[in-house]
């Protein structure tokens, strides 16, 4: 279970159980933070707490908020903390960033639409949580659970129609963030502010070849998110349970098994096998989709050799150039777990366009946020 598909099951819990809770929305970083927007944080009337919004740096500052506001201050707030706060010494952010945390109970029907959203989250549905942030309603919730919307934003028919639109529109994107509306609930405009809480369906991992390498790959990535499939057309290779325990496991050739299916640039593809009758089938399919990574393991005379054969066989040199191949970056890694290691940090450097250089050579912030505009 993923960190996000746990918190998620802990909140079911608190709100099944009526208990009295707050949260702390992440909704805006600049500079060096932690944690993306779109961490929660969770306090409930006894003090326990679930999540986090920074990785520590203004956890305290805000259950300190979350208490006042159970104690009887029912207002939702919006709180920014870091180096140009005036609390910085004490509250502040160590490293460096800025961060803008929204407060507020979940009470009444914004508890019930968090409840059905965060069952929908733990059982790995497509869903989208908005909040809004500004005005009279500040803190009523709409989710969009796969394609039925519950809760409402409590300002009126047309921001709720519009606020579901701008959903569904982040979940294509992926990424949560936030989106702006007109006081009449217009899309054109800047007067009302909702934050999209983006719970996308995992992204896809295949690995092509029941070997000791995609043994180790298959957890690690499951805890980084991937939804893991092993295939491969040996059926005495697949049957091993140890490829089952952390991936779906398929016995088929990988260019049929490709063929159907969708992928796309948040996917990864990884052909493990070795061998030029499943690895050259595996990279030509892989390179028809729109996938985001292609590796393929290999000594530099093996990825030559192969790639030779594969230029004969129509493949330019445009698509070669897609394929990482020795797959992983330069670690030193032995053995299949340290390989699984690389192999994942290059596949999060490609994602995120990192060159995967030492941090502490680098003098430019380690987590690159755009300005948060002036309130």
């Amino acid at each position: 279970m993923t960190i996000v598909s746990a918190r998620a099951a802990v909140t079911s819990q608190w709100l099944d159980e009526g208990r009295p809770v707050v949260a702390g929305l992440l909704v805006e970083s600049v500079g060096s933070s932690p944690l993306e927007p779109g961490a929660l944080m969770l306090i409930d009337g006894e003090d326990n707490v679930e999540g986090s919004v920074t990785g520590g740096c203004v956890e305290a500052a805000v259950l300190h908020e979350a208490q006042e506001l159970l104690a009887g201050d029912r207002q939702a707030r919006l709180v920014t903390y870091g180096i140009s706060d005036e609390l910085a010494g004490t509250v502040g952010l160590m490293c460096g960033g800025t961060v803008r945390i929204f407060v507020h109970e979940l009470s009444g029907q914004r508890a019930a639409t968090e409840l059905a959203a965060s069952r929908a989250v733990a059982q790995g549905r497509t869903v989208v949580v908005a909040t809004l942030l500004d005005g009279d309603a500040a803190g009523a919730k709409l989710a969009v659970v796969d394609d039925e919307v519950i809760g409402g934003m409590e300002s009126g028919e047309l921001l709720d129609a519009s606020v579901a639109r701008g959903a569904r529109g982040m979940l294509d994107i992926g990424r949560s963030g936030l989106r702006h509306f007109g006081a009449d609930g217009a899309t054109l405009g800047s007067d009302l502010r909702v934050f999209m809480r983006v719970h996308a369906k995992p992204p896809q991992m295949v690995l092509f070849g029941a070997i000791d390498f995609s043994a180790a790959l298959a957890p690690m990535a499951k805890e980084l998110g991937y939804a893991v499939t092993i295939c491969d057309a040996r059926e005495m290779f697949v049957k091993s349970p140890r490829f089952a325990r952390a991936a779906e496991v398929v016995t088929d050739w990988p260019d049929r098994h490709l063929a159907g299916r969708t992928l796309g640039p948040r996917d990864a593809v990884l052909v493990l096998t070795h061998d030029p009758k499943f690895d050259e089938p595996a990279l030509t399919a892989a390179l028809k989709t729109e996938v985001g990574y292609i590796g393929a393991l290999g000594s530099r005379r093996t990825v030559q050799e192969r790639n030779d054969r594969l230029r004969r066989a129509g493949v330019t040199q445009e698509q070669l150039d897609r394929i990482f191949s020795p797959c992983g970056l330069d670690l030193g890694a032995r053995g299949p777990e340290e390989t699984a290691v690389s192999i994942l940090a290059e596949i999060i450097a490609k994602r995120t366009g990192r060159q995967a250089g030492h941090l502490r050579d680098l003098d430019v912030p380690i987590h690159g946020r755009e300005e948060i505009p002036a309130s």
